[in-house]
């Protein structure tokens, strides 16, 4: 990390990019959510790690063309807007040779999707793998847009968008993990089937 100018696209509270600041990279955040800046300002008061914010949309990324070596994101952006959007966007954003890191729910977990919408995911495949772009939250106390593409399509993007995979990485926890996300992904099925996956993406 040391010396990179990385982008925490989606950075939420800082937490991660507090991480990667701190092992050498110059970093910047970006955030839609101006609540959630707010977050990353106290952390980085608590840390004493500083770096700049951005308050704006990852669906039109306000940076130069060619700024970054790094962009990485742990959910948030990557699946609240538009990957056709997002990843031409990422893309124009970084170097020649720069790295995109994301994390996002996986496509099993979308079709294994409770009924009506209602989680947690079952044994059982309810909704249609192909087709998939978007889908509206039920629950009045989450009320978001979530976006999700097939393996292929996405796959199909990043090609277009100039990036070339380097890794899937299908996220499984250990068998005595814990966890407080019972009502998304239980241990027990997530131990079976990947409810995250990490994409690792290079620009050519």
């Amino acid at each position: 990390m040391a010396g990179l100018d990385a982008l925490e696209f989606g950075c939420g509270g800082c937490q991660s990019g507090i991480k990667v600041a701190t092992l050498g990279a110059r970093v910047v955040g970006m955030d839609f959510s101006g609540t959630q800046l707010h977050h990353g300002l106290r952390h980085m008061a608590e840390t004493g790690v500083r770096f700049p914010i951005v308050q704006a949309s990852g669906e039109e990324i306000p940076f130069r063309p060619e700024s970054f070596d790094l962009v990485f994101c742990d959910h948030g952006v990557m699946g609240f807007a538009d990957p056709y959007l997002t990843v031409p966007g990422v893309a124009r954003s970084l170097r020649p040779g720069g790295l995109f890191v994301f994390n996002v729910p996986t496509p099993i977990l979308w079709m294994a999707w409770g009924d009506e919408g209602d989680g947690p995911p079952t044994r059982e495949l309810r909704w249609d793998y192909f087709g998939m772009r978007s889908a509206d939250s039920t629950d009045p106390e989450w009320l978001t847009t979530d976006f999700q593409l097939t393996y292929g399509d996405w796959i199909r993007l990043f090609r277009a968008s100039g990036l070339h995979v380097e890794d899937l990485i299908e996220l499984r926890p250990a068998a005595d993990a814990t966890t407080t996300y019972d009502g998304y992904a239980p241990l027990k099925w997530a131990r079976a089937f990947p409810a995250e996956n990490i994409w690792k993406v290079r620009k050519a």
